[in-house]
């Protein structure tokens, strides 16, 4: 069923109005959609692209009902959206992708790993970590070193910290728990690669996009390589256990899923993620139909695009903000030199060290040689 209006314009509506609602409303009004943005200040990457902003956010119950009403659809650009204001909009009687019980099962993280646990998806070990939990009983568990995370609101290394001893433990108990009060502890894996996937599923279609090796920075994605450097048998079971993940949390629309491939060749579930994900911003350019083409195609519960890649290969990298000024690149010029570079900025007003601020894609033949102008290009920024 689809959910086109055939004597108006359909307005998707975006909780969010980061890059990522902003790429998600590109493919929107390109394809001929209005969008509604939901978004706690004016002006953001998103809400510049359209009349329908609404300035506020779900506990505003003034502005977030005028921002259901206006929507015919709504769908979200994070998961950290309480799931019992998304049940509010379903109750109204519209329709939200991802659901709220995908996202009731998804963004608390010790859930997210239980659930798919559960459903036999290979996951690291985890324990609950409590008041009463110590270091050493969860080093018992996981071993001397492992991570204390935050069960929610955490991100591009944000609420994740290394543990090697307990001096470490307290103090980063400490520096965690105002973040979000309830944390939980993961296995350390040593692992030889850092693999993602997007995958799109409506209720008749699956359609899963290239895996890609993803580099980190500093916590951050940093760099993104499609398809990634493994063996077809090691892609085509991430392929499965992506799919049978977004089973597991009874997921539809588009999903980002991150992998470890560790020292034995063994394929564990790091996180996934109910929307458009850093490591596909590379289908812009190099996909026969982008992740956020894709992602309006299934909130509206279209027939999905192709995911196959233009070229053989794909660089996708970060810029990030080298200063705490204006958010606008001082120097075109110089970034721009070489004609494959595709630029995308991402219209945040204010830079900050270390913010997602754009990023940079470069699509051909010659992997090495797009690597070193993709990073040539990142060294120049001025951002």
């Amino acid at each position: 069923m689809t959910l086109i209006k055939k004597n108006r314009k359909t307005v998707i509506g975006i909780l969010g109005g980061g890059q990522l609602a902003r790429m998600s409303a590109f493919q929107a009004i390109r394809m001929g959609f209005d969008v509604a943005i939901l978004e706690k200040e004016k002006d953001s990457p998103a809400g510049e692209l359209t009349k329908k902003e609404f300035v506020g956010w779900v506990d505003n119950q003034e502005v977030f009902n005028q921002f259901i009403e206006t929507s015919d659809v709504i769908t979200l650009e994070n998961e950290f959206i309480d799931s019992s204001y998304l049940k509010r909009i379903e109750d109204s009687g519209k329709i939200v992708i991802p659901s709220s019980r995908t996202i009731s099962l998804i963004q608390d993280k010790l859930i997210q790993k239980s659930t798919l646990q559960k459903a036999g998806v290979p996951v690291p070990k985890f324990i609950k970590v409590n008041t009463d939990t110590s270091y050493d009983n969860i080093s018992s568990i996981l071993g001397r070193k492992f991570l204390l995370k935050s069960r929610k609101m955490g991100y591009d290394g944000y609420g994740n910290s290394t543990i090697k001893n307990k001096i470490e433990f307290d103090s980063e108990l400490k520096r965690l728990t105002p973040r979000h009060s309830e944390l939980y502890a993961e296995e350390f894996v040593k692992f030889k690669k850092e693999l993602a996937i997007m995958i799109v599923r409506t209720k008749k279609e699956v359609k899963c996009y290239p895996v890609v090796e993803t580099i980190q920075k500093n916590h951050i994605c940093h760099l993104v390589i499609s398809p990634a450097r493994i063996e077809k048998r090691i892609s085509k079971k991430v392929e499965e256990i992506a799919i049978h993940s977004v089973e597991a949390v009874e997921g539809y629309g588009i999903f980002g899923t991150e992998f470890f491939l560790d020292e034995d060749e063994k394929i564990l579930v790091n996180e996934m993620a109910p929307r458009p994900h850093n490591s596909g911003h590379y289908t812009i350019e190099a996909c026969m139909t982008s992740q956020f083409e894709n992602h309006i195609r299934a909130t509206l519960g279209l027939s999905l695009g192709s995911t196959e890649m233009v070229n053989p290969y794909a660089v996708m990298i970060n810029l990030l903000g080298k200063r705490n000024e204006v958010g606008i690149l001082q120097n075109y010029a110089s970034v721009l030199l070489e004609e494959k570079i595709k630029l995308h900025i991402y219209g945040k007003k204010d830079s900050r060290v270390g913010r997602k601020m754009g990023h940079i894609t470069v699509i051909g033949d010659n992997l090495s040689s797009l690597i070193k102008i993709a990073k040539s290009a990142e060294k120049k920024a001025i951002l």
